[in-house]
């Protein structure tokens, strides 16, 4: 039997929408105000929900521990209180919208987790605006 568990993760990080192809007036007219020069920033809080079967020995299907582990090591570490298109190389050449961000924390969380778990990530940019990966 499959089971889903979750957890919850937090981090501060800055960004700016902006495509190089554009005008300064056509970034403005799609960003709007995320596409400033100077940056803006989220309070970015996640849920990673992890599907796979109940190992019989332990009763779990991944030990939170663990888990909480992973999550940190590979998204809170690298994201919290970094300028994403500055400071994170998974941006170099990507537009870091909150889709985006959460197609690679996705990435970067089944790669550790491996194959025998289905990942899923929630990532809210502000209270009301999230997006979800895969749907």
């Amino acid at each position: 039997m499959k089971v889903a568990i979750f957890r919850t993760g937090h981090f501060n990080a800055a960004h700016r929408l902006y495509n190089d192809e554009w005008s300064a007036e056509k970034n403005n007219e799609v960003f709007g105000i995320c596409t400033s020069p100077n940056f803006h920033g989220h309070n970015y809080e996640m849920e990673i929900k992890v599907v796979g079967e109940v190992d019989p020995t332990t009763g779990m299907v991944i030990n939170l521990k663990t888990l909480k582990d992973i999550l940190k090591e590979e998204i809170e570490d690298r994201f919290d209180h970094k300028n994403l298109n500055l400071d994170v190389p998974e941006f170099k050449d990507l537009n870091p919208t909150a889709e985006n961000l959460c197609i690679v924390i996705w990435q970067l969380m089944s790669n550790r987790l491996g194959k025998e778990y289905e990942v899923f990530v929630r990532l809210y940019e502000t209270p009301r605006n999230f997006v979800e990966y895969p749907v």
